[in-house]
């Protein structure tokens, strides 16, 4: 409901009306400042709630009239529930939610402006779907909300899910006169909450999705619009394979910033948040804004989009008043750990970026060992970059709180340290580092190297230089110091260079062979040549790592 004028004696106090009730305003000066929106997902309690809503209904204008069927692709916490909700109350007329927002005045102009329609809403983002049938009660209950609620008789016992669903597209048309509408929330929780510990539940789900969504292309004369949405897109569901008529928007630049926070919305919506998180943390407003976007900006979801906040970090930072990493703190999916421990994955390419054609990056192939494309649509990377003529891109991670969240995260699993924790304190490094103590350092990746367990037989040679290399690039960079690996020079690449505020690490890693030899070549490449001016103290370190021991046997510093 719109806003009512309050009593004469309230005009000046703090608080304001809406349907007769009396709300606190939150007051920053002069300015009247809207609650933050943490944690509101329905777009009925947002608006109505006085939460700060940033507007995205333009787009939502433009994709709900240029479009019949729509899937989306965005990571987790980044506003797909509240997108789909926004949708929801659109299509059921709710001209009194919209009230003041950009497509108040487009449907205006429209043909038949706020046109009421029936909405199913499947919201899968929660259940227990490990159970074999915990998706099909869910889907159930879905249907028997909408069946009581267009008052529509209850179907025979031995209507399947697929009939049932057919039949209630079809009647509610009929009895109202208006095409359905139908949206999908998180339509791969079910196979992501299976895929590496469930697989045949993960099957049993993949089943299920082929028989009932197949009525949306049965039906389809009865419907007005339907959509997706998911982190991941999987090339093989059926959804994508037999409704040919879906278009993927994942990856279109003009629904780049349908979800998250640009640049602009973040200085013009959250103007006095940003001033309040400024002088809590002792900062200027430009220092502030710097910080914000070191941590939580860079997620580009198109070629030529523009970059994006994550919503839910910037959300908390404000709630909470400081630049913490919400996003990895909200829960890291065990899928991605199981797959990256499978993969054998080079992480350190990540930091420096890695390439992948189109298609790959569209669609998820869970035979696929390279789980690059898993961890793009899972919020872990993003594009850096785009080759037209080869139509690919380059990926990298989007910001410091992915960057460092992801291997702080992913670290005591992909090392195997889980439950080794007293040796694995990576404060101790982080303390060695910063003194410039750099038998500390040998002393720490001594002892981490001790604890890791190695196969036996055939699988020995998994011991190799780069995967050495990756646990030290991983231990260094989770600290949140500047780590480069493969760093350019003009004679070739220095294989790891570290920098704090008062010294530079240049690292040589050699297997198998000697520290001198790793020394010499960081004399003969000139790799310290970048920082001849540098006032800071320079480290020239060469390690040589023995397979046959497992371990560190040279550790030399010049």
């Amino acid at each position: 409901m719109g806003r009512k004028k309050c009593k004469k004696s309230e005009k000046n106090s703090k608080f304001f009306a809406i349907d007769g009730k009396r709300h606190a305003w939150y007051t920053y000066g002069m300015e009247q400042k809207q609650l933050l929106p943490l944690g509101i997902q329905d777009f009925n309690i947002l608006r109505t709630g006085n939460r700060l809503y940033v507007d995205k209904t333009a787009l939502i204008y433009q994709l709900t009239q240029t479009n019949r069927a729509v899937f989306l692709s965005r990571p987790r916490r980044f506003g797909k529930s509240l997108l789909l909700s926004t949708i929801r109350y659109y299509f059921l007329g709710r001209k009194e939610l919209f009230e003041g927002l950009a497509i108040e005045q487009l449907e205006a102009q429209s043909a038949e402006p706020w046109a009421e329609h029936p909405v199913m809403y499947f919201s899968l983002a929660s259940g227990d779907f490990t159970k074999e049938v915990g998706l099909a009660n869910k889907i159930e209950n879905t249907l028997a909300d909408f069946e009581a609620e267009y008052g529509l008789p209850s179907p025979a016992t031995d209507t399947t899910l697929p009939v049932r669903f057919g039949n209630a597209l079809k009647n509610v048309c009929t009895k109202t006169g208006k095409r359905v509408v139908v949206l999908v929330d998180e339509y791969d929780n079910p196979l992501l909450k299976n895929m590496t510990v469930h697989p045949e539940q993960e099957q049993r789900n993949r089943e299920l999705y082929k028989a009932f969504f197949a009525a949306l292309k049965d039906y389809d004369e009865f419907l007005q619009f339907y959509m997706f949405t998911g982190v991941t897109k999987f090339s093989k569901v059926s959804i994508f394979s037999d409704l040919n008529q879906l278009t993927d928007i994942s990856l279109d630049d003009e629904y780049s910033t349908i979800c998250g926070i640009t640049q602009g919305e973040l200085e013009n919506s959250f103007a006095p948040y940003i001033d309040t998180l400024a002088k809590q943390s002792d900062m200027s407003r430009e220092e502030c804004l710097s910080e914000l976007k070191r941590m939580y900006d860079g997620y580009h979801f198109s070629h030529g989009g523009e970059g994006m906040y994550n919503p839910y970090s910037l959300l908390n930072a404000f709630t909470k008043k400081d630049f913490g990493s919400y996003w990895f703190e909200s829960g890291t999916p065990t899928f991605l750990i199981n797959k990256l421990n499978k993969s054998g994955l080079d992480i350190r390419k990540f930091n420096n970026e890695t390439s992948m054609d189109e298609s790959s990056l569209k669609d998820y192939r869970p035979e696929n060992p390279d789980p690059t494309p898993l961890f793009y649509q899972s919020g872990y990377l993003t594009i850096h970059g785009w080759n037209p003529r080869h139509r690919t891109y380059k990926l990298g991670f989007p910001n410091a709180e992915v960057k460092y969240g992801f291997l702080k995260a992913l670290a005591p699993s992909y090392l195997h340290v889980e439950d080794k924790t007293a040796p694995f304190d990576i404060n101790l490094l982080d303390d060695a580092v910063e003194a410039g103590d750099t038998n500390g350092m040998r002393d720490w990746f001594t002892a981490l190297f001790a604890l890791l367990p190695y196969p036996a037989g055939k699988d020995t040679e998994v011991v190799t230089e780069q995967n050495f290399q990756n646990v030290i690039f991983m231990s260094l960079t989770m600290m949140g110091k500047y780590a480069r690996t493969e760093v350019h020079s003009a004679k070739g690449r220095a294989d790891c260079v570290l920098e704090t505020g008062e010294y530079v690490y240049i690292f040589e890693f050699k297997r198998d062979k000697s520290a001198a030899d790793a020394l010499a070549q960081i004399e003969e490449q000139n790799y310290a040549a970048p920082y001849s001016a540098d006032t800071r103290r320079l480290f020239k370190i060469g390690v040589n790592f023995s397979t046959e021991e497992r371990n560190i046997v040279e550790w030399e510093v010049r």
